[in-house]
């Protein structure tokens, strides 16, 4: 951990960095400091016992107290910029490094009293990207939270009927896309997560890799599902993808879903330490090129292999290390990323295969043990 002093104003809810600092979900902004080593946070009188027995490595600093303070000292209604001069005036402190989304309004008036604040555009703790131990069980953990949610999908795949024209049902209403992710997202919640902008994308809808699908699912159509819930714990996220028909595939649809089961072992193979991640996504495309699959623009939008190879997770869904044509990211022992490589034509619908891999100074280890099935009878 870097020495220098550093400030922090968020909600650890939405900002990982806060989270990481403090170790606790809190829901408001607060105030977080790191002043020559000690730890401090500022925190309204709703929060100050929960910190001071889930935070022992802070000093926790009743909010109240200072605006008294400063009540006192003849303020009306101290704002939080007047409470973060007067505690740091009281420390001899005049420097800080902030996050790059540190509020632009605090940082102006802050400066105006002069507090220096320097951004950091690497992050106030850049060794979030390298996870302990603890760090893997958790991540790992959440993980789980999205195979139970797919095993739930997959078995309502299973019961689910084929009508006369080809769509699906289950337990005689029709299946849709929205009724398919409540599925999966009740189960997650009662394992113990929260779900994150769950995929259920069937036909040409797949073939927006974002897309999060509606309306009734169809037999013989690729249906992707893509599934990275949150820990309501930890705050760790999990990610998965699986590409499934409901019946028999086509012959250019199980050529698809192999193709892509090997570009995904072809990304295995070179994520070691020391390796870039825009090589390992280079390989992919020139792979999936070799295979027939081209990328580019046809009839007007996007088709072949258009997104990243992966990216980190942790404390954030996308986070550092980056697999993509652009990513200058180098693999370190440590780092947790995404191996989700994808193809996508609207002849065919969406193919997307997503693991996530544990880089160790031997090589990748694969934390995902849910199965890669293509057809679902």
């Amino acid at each position: 951990m870097r020495p220098d002093n550093i400030l922090l104003v968020a909600d650890s809810v939405h900002d990982a960095d806060m989270l990481y600092a403090m170790g606790m979900f809190v829901p408001d902004p607060f105030i977080y400091l790191r002043i020559q080593g000690q730890a401090y946070a500022i925190l309204s009188d709703l929060e100050l016992d929960r910190a001071r027995k889930k935070a022992r490595h802070c000093r926790i600093v009743s909010l109240s107290q200072w605006r008294r303070l400063l009540v006192k000292q003849g303020c009306d209604q101290p704002e939080t910029w007047q409470i973060i001069t007067a505690f740091l005036r009281e420390k001899g402190i005049k420097k800080l490094r902030v996050s790059a989304k540190f509020p632009f309004a605090l940082a102006q008036k802050l400066e105006r009293h002069k507090i220096k604040l320097k951004p950091d555009a690497q992050g106030l703790y850049p060794q979030r990207q390298f996870k302990t131990t603890s760090e893997i069980k958790k991540i790992s953990a959440s993980l789980i939270m999205a195979e139970v949610g797919l095993a739930e999908a997959f078995q309502a795949l299973k019961v689910a009927k084929i009508t006369p024209s080809g769509k699906l049902q289950y337990r005689g209403a029709p299946l849709t896309s929205e009724k398919l992710r409540s599925i999966i997202e009740v189960a997650i919640l009662q394992a113990g997560g929260v779900a994150n902008h769950t995929i259920v994308a069937g036909g040409r809808q797949a073939c927006y890799p974002h897309e999060l699908g509606s309306g009734i699912l169809k037999a013989g159509q690729p249906i992707v599902i893509d599934i990275c819930p949150r820990s309501q714990k930890t705050g760790y996220f999990g990610d998965i993808s699986r590409t499934v028909v409901k019946g028999r595939a086509s012959e250019a649809v199980r050529k698809l879903h192999d193709t892509v089961v090997r570009g995904q072992n072809l990304a295995f193979s070179q994520m070691r330490p020391g390796t870039r991640g825009s090589e390992i996504h280079q390989s992919i495309v020139t792979y999936f090129e070799r295979e027939g699959y081209s990328t580019g623009k046809k009839h007007g939008r996007m088709q072949g292999f258009f997104h990243a190879t992966g990216h980190g997770v942790g404390l954030e869904i996308h986070e550092t290390p980056h697999l993509n044509p652009c990513s200058q990211d180098i693999l370190s022992a440590g780092h947790v990323v995404t191996v989700e490589p994808g193809l996508y034509f609207t002849s065919l619908g969406g193919m997307r295969l997503e693991d996530m891999a544990w880089i160790t100074p031997e090589g990748p280890k694969n934390l995902t043990r849910f199965e890669k099935t293509l057809e679902i009878p």
